[in-house]
């Protein structure tokens, strides 16, 4: 957004002030005019009085252009907003129910630019500018780190946000053929010969970072050492020939090319495709992850646009029992601890539920799991061997 169209905080308060000052100017030079007139009127020509007359004419369009400029309403606002693929559907209901309830609180129009994809690679689109986001919904803490490092959201956001960051929560689910043909109830089924798993790239996809956890947790969460999780994970890697880029192109073709016998995917995306009228059988694994989808506003963009405000008021929004009851209609397990004791019996419980903390927190799973070189590089490898 221009500075013509979003004057700064001092902006609106010298132009509020130079306009409170016109106005009474304007008003005292009206009533001296009026005590005038009456002066002038008697003993004076016609002309004279003509003039006044135009000159009281053209003060009171002045005044009305100062009074009607001082309670104006206030410019347009556009967001811009970059999210994982699967959120789409929570925020098609969410940003007209904040759009709303901003223009009734500020008497201010809101807009929206979204952009939706692999977790990864938005994030990676935020860092090279070609994303001017204000706002970031992503798959996973790491991304809006990864955005942070590059001094583009300020440290430790996630210490000064409610529930540090997290606004969305899933587990992971796996997705079956009719009848579940090749028998897959547990983790373990997937390294099992003649087994095609439909599975993402974490290269680029928030999902695919959390299934391989998924995996590795499965077996070092329950007594395994990481010589097994890493021969575990190989297997179940060599039993996925392609790799998606997010878990949408996942979905699809799975759901829509009917590729594979297994799909891990989000447990809310499997139940949204369900009631979309594909409905296929599926489990939750009893031994699973806390998948964690934080959001952050991007302050050195929002600072540029002069969008904070709004841009921290959606953010608070999010969090709120409307906004939460929007993600739990799509089967998302909220944050919000009214709206989740709403919906609790709606979900199954989980035996073993660990998190990415379990694992060594974000900057050692980026290190040890993901970055060049690492435990991912030489699974996928193995697997293609």
């Amino acid at each position: 957004m221009s500075k013509s169209q979003q004057p700064t905080q001092l902006s609106k308060f010298l132009n509020e002030g130079i306009q409170a000052y016109a106005i009474k100017a304007l008003w005292n030079i009206q009533i001296w005019y009026q005590h005038a007139i009456k002066i002038w009127f008697t003993g004076r020509s016609t002309q004279s009085f003509v003039s006044l007359f135009l000159i009281s004419i053209f003060l009171s369009i002045a005044v009305a252009s100062c009074s009607g400029s001082s309670s104006a309403s206030k410019n347009d606002v556009k967001l811009k907003l970059v999210s994982f693929s699967v959120t789409k559907a929570a925020h098609d209901q969410i940003i007209p129910k904040f759009i709303e309830k901003w223009k009734q609180e500020h008497n201010q129009n809101v807009t929206f630019e979204q952009s939706y994809g692999g977790s990864v690679a938005q994030a990676a689109a935020v860092i090279d500018g070609s994303q001017e986001a204000d706002i970031v919904h992503l798959a996973l803490p790491l991304d809006v780190s990864k955005i942070a490092l590059a001094g583009l959201i300020k440290s430790g956001w996630e210490t000064k946000a409610p529930r540090s960051g997290i606004v969305s929560r899933s587990v992971a689910a796996i997705v079956t053929r009719e009848g579940n043909p090749k028998g897959i109830q547990t983790w373990a089924d997937l390294a099992k010969d003649g087994v095609k798993v439909i599975a993402a790239n974490p290269k680029t996809s928030g999902i695919a970072i959390w299934e391989f956890l998924a995996f590795w947790g499965s077996v070092t969460q329950t007594g395994g050492d990481e010589t097994t999780a890493l021969d575990y994970v190989t297997k179940v890697y060599k039993n996925a020939p392609t790799l998606t880029k997010d878990a949408r192109e996942a979905s699809d073709l799975f759901f829509q090319k009917g590729e594979g016998d297994v799909l891990i995917n989000y447990e809310n995306e499997v139940i949204l495709a369900g009631k979309n009228g594909t409905k296929l059988p599926y489990v939750v694994p009893q031994i699973n992850i806390s998948i964690d989808n934080p959001v952050a506003v991007v302050d050195k963009n929002v600072d540029k646009h002069r969008t904070r405000e709004v841009a921290q008021a959606f953010v608070d929004f999010l969090y709120s029992t409307e906004a939460q009851r929007e993600f739990a209609k799509l089967q998302y397990r909220p944050v919000n601890p009214t709206v989740t004791q709403e919906v609790a019996s709606q979900h199954p419980p989980i035996k073993t539920l660990f998190t990415s903390q379990d694992l060594g927190g974000w900057d050692i799973i980026q290190k040890k799991f993901f970055g060049d070189g690492a435990i991912f590089d030489k699974v996928q490898a193995a697997s293609k061997a």
